[in-house]
């Protein structure tokens, strides 16, 4: 049995869960996400908390039974506080700024990049350099920082581009100045 499959949801107070079938809904202060189950598994609801249960014992119903039982786990949080993912911007003229429901990137491009943020996903930004995302479906909120760092990866030599605040970037060194030069 998955350790992690075996283990009930706990809802908390402020949200509200329905099951039917193999679907699940789940709404709170923050949205309402919607998640489909596999089949060969079976979600059910008592005493206030969601149960991931499995019909057979194949190897590939075994590998779905942690997986959905964390993306409804995830699914429960994000309508109750949400998630949030930041980045920061390095280099000297690179910024971001807010345009309406878009972002304005200025990344050493001769044109500035304007990036649309889906559905249900809003920006903050600060000191036009550090980005905070924030969603209530982890998933696309993922998404959109993966997307949004894709634009100008942290460069391996001077460190220059978009990164996780948590993120550590390797610096490789330069070319050495008049070694080896006859």
């Amino acid at each position: 049995m998955s350790r992690i499959g075996r283990k009930p949801i706990p809802i908390p107070p402020g949200v509200t869960v329905s099951v039917d079938g193999a679907t699940v809904r789940a709404q709170g202060p923050k949205g309402a996400l919607t998640q489909t189950v596999p089949t060969p598994l079976a979600v059910v609801l008592k005493d206030n908390q969601l149960v991931v249960s499995r019909g057979s014992d194949q190897a590939s119903v075994r590998a779905l039974h942690g997986l959905a039982r964390s993306l409804l786990a995830n699914m429960v949080s994000g309508v109750k506080q949400g998630f949030e993912r930041k980045l920061e911007i390095v280099g000297i003229g690179y910024r971001a700024q807010m345009q309406g429901k878009a972002i304005q990137l200025a990344l050493g491009y001769s044109h500035p990049i304007i990036f649309p943020l889906p559905d249900g996903v809003s920006a903050e930004i600060d000191k036009q350099v550090l980005i905070t995302l924030r969603a209530a479906d982890k998933a696309v909120l993922g998404q959109t920082a993966a997307k949004l760092r894709e634009l100008r990866k942290p460069d391996p030599y001077k460190g220059k581009g978009i990164k996780y605040v948590d993120e550590v970037v390797r610096r490789k060194v330069g070319k050495k100045a008049g070694a080896g030069a006859k």
